[in-house]
């Protein structure tokens, strides 16, 4: 497969920025794979031992990768314990 690519790459040398780019696609996709099952287990990947993870957050947890505007200190917790 390898060879293949490189002998089109070869036959067609603009096609060089598209291999690079869906390279670095694919890389940084599998990174964040790897990200959210390693990283604060927010993602459900067991059902049968936590199946509602999201009942033992904290509110003022930073669930998103980027918060541009919210304070998640000043937030209150909103809803009962269940």
């Amino acid at each position: 497969m390898i060879e293949s690519v490189c002998k089109q790459m070869r036959k067609h040398p603009g096609l060089i920025p598209q291999f690079v780019f869906l390279s670095v696609g694919m890389t940084g996709a599998l990174l964040y794979l790897v990200r959210l099952s390693r990283g604060p287990h927010v993602t459900l990947w067991d059902k049968k031992n936590n199946p509602e993870p999201w009942n033992k957050l904290d509110p003022t947890y930073q669930y998103k990768f980027v918060a541009v505007n919210t304070d998640y200190k000043s937030l209150k917790k909103q809803g009962p314990d269940f």
